[in-house]
């Protein structure tokens, strides 16, 4: 078995994970090199290139293809609580929309998002 797998991922490199993680939940596509430069204020696109190839080699990141934007993350570098994160995120924004609007469909819905919640331990 290769030994850099399962290292703990630096400082940086949890930063670098935890963008590509939201972007793609964010937007169904990994990010390019040039917006995850841009977006974490590197210097250059090789610095970006350094942090994803450490990434990949320790198991955290997977590239799907030779697309800029084939990414994907396969491992957090806190199991479970980037995940967790953002679904609590996800059901108490969508759960608020649903509040706001006086509809039975909307009742429904957020009695929907509160199920959701309870089977994952979230508090909304």
């Amino acid at each position: 078995m290769d030994s850099t797998k399962n290292e703990r991922a630096t400082k940086k490199q949890k930063e670098l994970l935890s963008f590509i993680d939201g972007f793609i939940k964010g937007n169904g596509y990994g990010p390019s090199y040039r917006e995850v430069m841009r977006a974490l204020e590197y210097k250059s696109v090789s610095t970006v290139a350094t942090h994803v190839n450490g990434l990949i080699a320790k198991g955290y990141l997977a590239k799907t293809g030779t697309s800029a934007r084939s990414l994907v993350v396969v491992q957090s570098a806190r199991p479970g609580s980037s995940q967790q994160e953002w679904l609590a995120r996800e059901l108490a924004t969508r759960r608020t929309a649903c509040l706001d609007s006086d509809t039975s469909e909307s009742q429904e819905t957020a009695a929907a998002i509160d199920r959701v919640a309870q089977l994952f331990n979230i508090s909304l």
